[in-house]
């Protein structure tokens, strides 16, 4: 089991929370996390690169002057490779679909249940026992955020109904906020901290418990 604290707004732990690892895949799989940090990587590229051919440039196709008698180098179209202005020998065709990758849907529900296990095993989840604010103020989130140490790039994982605590976080710089029914690998890999409240957390835990006596079936 894993021994989770629990923090006040203060940055004191006033309780912890027990997390068995086996409803999260047990032990951190790294190949299946790269795997699946890899497929929203690629899903997030637009894919609208192009390069131009030499049948894609503007211009005409005839011969650029006679082939004996001028004392020039053999010259073709004016649009070959091999002048300026002309085509790209390999020029880019590829389209956003040739760029997207996949997950089968067990594949994409363990990743993200174990990219919490990861910020678990490496104490990097935060939890409060509550984010309610009564009104937007940055100053006293950023402040919440220093009292328990982070000092990198978070992540702020809320409840879709919490708006307060989601413009608190809006203008706080390297912080990202996202609803937990949103919450995906790639996004908790790439933050070094997990704010949370106990609340929301432990909603994410017993649809994750769910998903996993799923699979198991």
């Amino acid at each position: 089991m894993i021994d989770l604290p629990i923090y006040s707004h203060d940055g004191k732990q006033v309780d912890s929370m027990q997390i068995d690892p086996v409803a999260l895949g047990g032990e951190v799989r790294l190949a299946l996390l790269k795997q699946a940090y890899v497929a929203v990587h690629l899903n997030q590229r637009q894919g609208s690169a192009r390069t131009k051919s030499r049948g894609a440039v503007h211009g005409s196709t005839r011969k650029l002057y006679k082939q004996k008698g001028t004392g020039n180098a053999r010259a073709g179209a004016s649009r070959v490779p091999s002048r300026k202005g002309g085509g790209v020998t390999f020029a880019k065709t590829r389209t956003r679909e040739d760029l997207r990758s996949s997950l089968p849907k067990k594949m994409r529900r363990l990743a993200n249940r174990n990219s919490l296990l990861a910020k678990l095993v490496d104490g990097e989840v935060k939890c409060f026992e509550n984010l309610a604010f009564e009104k937007p103020n940055t100053a006293t989130f950023a402040a919440i955020m220093q009292a328990v140490g982070i000092n990198r790039t978070a992540l702020v994982v809320l409840d879709a109904g919490n708006q307060t605590a989601r413009k608190c976080a809006a203008n706080i710089p390297h912080t990202s906020t996202m609803r937990v029914d949103q919450l995906n690998a790639f996004e908790v890999l790439n933050h070094r901290y997990l704010v949370i409240d106990r609340a929301t957390l432990r909603s994410f835990l017993d649809e994750s418990c769910f998903a996993a006596a799923e699979a198991a079936s």
